[in-house]
């Protein structure tokens, strides 16, 4: 989710959407994560970690930063987000949101939310996202959950969910430097191209991008759809991500067994073209909710929100009970070995 522009076309939303995710990687006083990956001796997709309420603030800094990407929010840090009901465990579960009741200065520092980066980075892997909720589809917000690694864009950012506004389809998005134009890999997509070949135009910031053509791989369709799963295959070859809603989800993934070759034609198929183990390294994962800025913000006026309120930061402060269903309800994070 850092700095990207792709260009999606969505019936009564936008005409032109310029995405710019999230921000290049954190990292808290200079330092640096543990990188985990390519020299595991383990059996193919062996589990090396299971994110999930039982060990979730041991394995995730809580980001108290400004935006990268100049939203109308205010990160808190982790005591802020408990005090404030903004982050906690339920059992098993996660729940992470946003300030849902304060009505807001909206030339103030924006609306509390919560932004996590994995303690720990990877070094190819597949990751498997398991959501019993995600951030509802309103306007102005503007959720991710991605990878990306400290020297941005040279270590590469892989964007697996992401979207603003009233939408229901994903987008699943590159960033790297320049000279990573890939090509659709063997077996296809189900998705549709967006914006540019090549995932370092504009130094990184642009992308290139995969939109769903499943309108219940988003926000508050995905909710009534029962939640899901994101999958996404990181290898040298190439990257790989999958949407799975709740009933459809593979039984390997249920036993702990994936199998990305059982599970059909991928959403976004990421292939030749590219030199993955060059431009994609020691990548951390990454939450946030955040809100206008500049692809939420960006749009804002292209869109049928700006017909309630002309400036979205305005919509956004104003508007507390507008985001009840903006939180993540999360049933597991899990990394394996590729």
């Amino acid at each position: 989710m850092s700095l990207k522009r792709s260009i999606a076309t969505l019936p009564l939303l936008w005409l032109c959407a310029t995405a710019i995710p999230a921000g290049s990687g954190w990292w808290p006083n200079g330092t640096s994560s543990d990188i985990v990956g390519g020299d595991f001796n383990t059996a193919a997709y062996g589990l090396i970690d299971t994110y999930d309420g039982t060990n979730w603030l041991n394995m995730f800094d809580v980001q108290a930063i400004t935006d990268p990407t100049h939203g109308f929010v205010e990160y808190v840090n982790v005591q802020q987000a408990q005090q404030l009901g903004l982050l906690r465990a339920q059992g098993s579960q996660v729940y992470m949101g946003v300030d849902t009741t304060s009505v807001l200065n909206p030339n103030g520092p924006g609306r509390k939310s919560v932004r996590i980066q994995s303690k720990r980075a990877y070094n190819q892997a597949l990751v498997i996202a398991d959501f019993a909720h995600v951030p509802g589809s309103n306007c102005g917000s503007w959720p991710a959950f991605w990878m990306v690694g400290p020297n941005w864009p040279n270590q590469g950012e892989i964007d697996i969910y992401e979207g603003v506004h009233l939408n229901t389809y994903n987008q699943a998005t590159l960033h790297t430097s320049p000279g990573c134009v890939p090509s659709v890999g063997p077996g296809g997509e189900t998705g549709r191209r967006v914006a540019n070949a090549d995932c370092g135009t504009g130094g990184g910031f642009n992308g290139c991008g995969v939109e769903s053509n499943n309108p219940t791989s988003y926000g508050t369709a995905f909710n009534a759809n029962g939640g899901g799963v994101y999958a996404a295959l990181w290898t040298n070859s190439g990257i790989k991500i999958w949407y799975f809603a709740s009933r459809d989800v593979p039984a390997n993934i249920r036993n702990g067994n994936p199998d990305p070759s059982l599970w059909g034609t991928p959403a976004a198929n990421f292939g030749p073209g590219c030199d993955y183990g060059t431009k994609f390294r020691d990548l951390n994962i990454v939450f946030d909710i955040t809100f206008c800025g500049d692809w939420a913000g960006g749009t804002w006026g292209q869109t049928s929100c700006a017909q309630v309120n002309p400036s979205c930061n305005a919509y956004v402060a104003s508007q507390p009970q507008s985001f009840a269903d903006s939180y993540w309800m999360i049933n597991s994070v899990k990394v394996y070995s590729v």
